[in-house]
């Protein structure tokens, strides 16, 4: 069976690669790994993401900040460097995708809280979630995750998703709305071929 970037514990290769990558103004030495996502730099829907927070809703300063699937770790290091006093976690369910964003946040000199899916303790609530998500996992388990972790947001908290146009992003906004009737699912940028959805506070 091939391994994907989501596979939980890869035999593949694990060589690490040097990893030189701006964020949040920073120009950081980082580390990678070629058997995680984007392993090799910043994908570009991450980057739109990234490059557009300022259009998306912001958590209070000391607010408590997931990054869904982290891989190597930019958004969670994006959210730890542009917020210090928040409490920033990052998910991933690749043991090495893990590794490779504790080992990175320790050179951006950054807390990142990291662990996997089912080591986050049930009462935690994040009052922002951002993603890239992995839609490449197919549409019942995307579905899945999605809605495992939506529920996971404080009434007042908000999950930013950077998805292609391409790979569905207007139509999964219009399910998070059905399924989510209670909190304002909207499109808040396009760039580059990719929406930014914005999962609003609870009404």
């Amino acid at each position: 069976m091939a391994e994907h970037y989501f596979t939980p514990s890869p035999g593949t290769d694990d060589r690490r690669l040097p990893l030189r990558v701006r964020l949040a103004g920073r120009e950081l030495d980082l580390v990678s790994s070629a058997s995680v996502f984007s392993g090799r730099g910043l994908d570009k829907a991450t980057a739109v993401l990234l490059d557009r927070l300022d259009e998306i809703t912001l958590p209070p300063p000391d607010g408590r900040i997931l990054d869904l699937g982290c891989g190597w770790g930019p958004i969670a290091l994006t959210a730890a460097l542009e917020h210090p006093d928040a409490e920033v976690w990052a998910v991933d369910v690749s043991e090495r995708a893990r590794e490779l964003t504790a080992e990175n946040a320790r050179r951006a000199g950054v807390a990142v809280r990291v662990c996997a899916p089912d080591e986050v303790p049930d009462e935690i609530a994040f009052d922002a979630i951002w993603s890239n998500p992995p839609i490449r996992i197919g549409k019942p388990a995307l579905h899945a995750l999605l809605l495992q972790w939506m529920a996971r947001l404080a009434p007042t908290g908000t999950a930013a998703l950077v998805v292609g146009k391409n790979l569905g992003a207007d139509p999964l906004a219009r399910w998070l709305g059905e399924q989510l009737p209670e909190r304002e699912v909207s499109k808040r940028a396009s760039a580059k071929g990719f929406r930014v959805l914005e999962v609003g506070p609870a009404t």
